[in-house]
Order: C-alpha cells, then structure tokens, then sequence
C-alpha cells in the first residue's frame, strides 16, 4: 500500500465565496483527502492557506522544507501538494530543481472554487495521488497534474486563466485513461541543488520586459535599488531595443546578473540580431536563458545567487541547469 502526505498551501482548490469580498483560501488540508482507496492511504497537513498570487520567496521556501520533510520520511512513498493555479508554476520548478529523492512529488490544484457546484478540485486531488503512488513516476522529479495530464516542471507554464486545463508546455509524463495512469515519459533531471537558506528569502529578481517604446529605465532602476539580477523578457528569440544593451553592460559592471529570456510564450532564446538586438545584449553581458520562460529563468537565478554562486561563475552554472 502506498502512504502519501498531502500538504496544503491554499489556492483556490481551498477557496470558498465571501459575498462581495471575493474567494478567499479558509479549507485546511483534511478537506482535500480523497475518499479511502484500497492501495493508498492519504494523511494530511497545513503548510498555508493562502492564494498563490501572495506567496514570496520566503513563502516558497517554507513549501520547499516541508516538501523535504516529506519525502525524508520513511514511511511516506509520495508527496500532493495543493496550490494555487497563479504561480504554480515557479513553485514545481523550484521543487523540481531541489527534489534529490526518487519519491514523486505532484502538485496540483483548482479553477473552481470548493463551494462551486462543479469544482474541480477533488477530482484533480484524486489523480495527483495516482501519479504520487505510482512507482513508474519514481525519479521523475516534481510534477504538475491538473485535468488528466501530469506533465513535468520545466517549461510548464499557465496559459489560460479559467480552462479546466490551465497549463501548457512541459513534457507529458502521463495522462488518466479510463480510470488508470498511463506513464509516456520521463523528463530529463539535472543534479538537485543544495538546499535553501534564510538568503533565498530577501534575493531580489526582477523582470523586465521589452516592447514597442520600451526604454531600459526600469532595468536601471532595478539595478540602482540593489537587485542581484533581472531577466530581461526580451522580443522573440531574444531582443530589445535602443539603450537595452548599453544598459545591461552597466549593470553587469556593477555585478548584476542579467537574465535574457522572451517574452514569446513557446520557443528558446537565440541570439540572432545585432542593432542592439540578442547578439549585442549577449556581448553586453547577458545569459540566455534557451528554452526557460522568464518566471522560471527568475526562480533558478535566485536559487543559485542565494547559494553564493559568483557573477563570474553564474553563466556556466545557469546554463548548466537549462
């Protein structure tokens, strides 16, 4: 029998209606355990109760420890952890690049609130359990389920704010078929990180994004209120306009790390145009970020600054988990 623990955050799987004041995230946990099933057996704790769109790092890192805690149990085969849909998707990445066990950890939550006629949340609880008790998931990571797909951390991202399937991108690692889980893939794992200290909390990313107009204002700002790096989200493979890649030559000189990610919602970053384009922003002393998106680019910058990764070792230690 398969013993999983289920750690609530809150989100709007654990959200019910206040009137004129809104959804609010009040369910514990113990709300959210499945009915009993012959081969898994489901215990239940608090992390938070909180939306997804007010986590922090600090809040991140708090999700992170009890992740840890977890799977270090001996008596725990898998871990579910409820989300909010918002930000899910840094939250897995983060657990995916510090999760060393071979015990699955699926994270899941809702698009309908648990007082709604139709939620969604108990049967996207129901399946995440599957995949956290299946053995063919063992050593694939940190994993999203939501609607019958699991799919795999990296590269996932939210792309449809009310659909009852909110994400996209990632690699499918197994969908519901008729009631049973059926594995296709295993994503690709790089070496878990350390984990994370107090530091993680207060490192400051911020991300800019390039458009028609756009000046690199705020990227100095960032870089005057002390930020350790910013990930510019620039134009397709990786562009910005005029001031952009003076501006990132200053930045890096004053040893802040600058991410270039896209604002595109699929494809990698490839330098490719000069005029200040990806090829001058690069010689300036920006890191692509290939296929990762600028949310998850910002989530893996400010693991390993935290850690104490040096700018001159930042480059090859970045690509290194890209």
């Amino acid at each position: 029998m398969a013993r999983i623990q289920l750690l609530g955050t809150g989100g709007t799987i654990a959200s019910r209606s206040h009137g004129s004041g809104g959804a609010v995230a009040t369910d514990t946990s113990s709300a959210l355990v499945p009915a009993p099933h012959r081969d898994v057996t489901v215990s239940a704790r608090d992390v938070l109760t909180t939306g997804s769109y007010r986590l922090d790092l600090a809040d991140l890192r708090r999700i992170a420890e009890a992740v840890e805690q977890a799977v270090s149990d001996p008596g725990t085969d898998g871990v579910v952890v409820t989300h909010g849909t918002d930000t899910l998707e840094e939250t897995t990445f983060l657990l995916d690049l510090l999760h060393a066990s071979a015990k699955p950890v699926v994270v899941t939550g809702a698009q309908r609130t648990a007082d709604s006629p139709d939620t969604d949340g108990p049967r996207n609880v129901a399946e995440a359990v599957r995949a956290a008790a299946d053995e063919h998931l063992r050593g694939a990571g940190a994993l999203i389920s939501f609607n019958g797909t699991v799919r795999s951390a990296r590269g996932a991202r939210k792309v449809h704010t009310t659909a009852d399937s909110p994400f996209g991108g990632g690699t499918e690692v197994a969908h519901m078929a008729g009631g049973r889980l059926v594995v296709t893939a295993m994503p690709r794992r790089c070496p878990a990180l350390p984990p994370l200290t107090a530091a993680f909390d207060d490192t400051r990313v911020e991300i800019v994004t390039a458009y028609p107009g756009a000046t690199p204002a705020l990227l100095d700002h960032a870089v005057q209120l002390g930020s350790h790096a910013v990930v510019l989200a620039g134009t397709g493979v990786g562009n910005a306009g005029p001031g952009f890649a003076e501006a990132v030559k200053q930045a890096t000189d004053r040893g802040c790390i600058v991410v270039l990610s896209t604002r595109a919602t699929w494809g990698p970053v490839v330098p490719t145009y000069g005029n200040g384009g990806g090829i001058d922003l690069v010689a300036a002393g920006a890191v692509p970020s290939l296929d990762l998106n600028p949310f998850q680019a910002r989530i893996l910058a400010a693991v390993l600054l935290s850690q104490g990764t040096p700018p001159e070792e930042f480059p090859g230690v970045f690509d290194a988990y890209l």
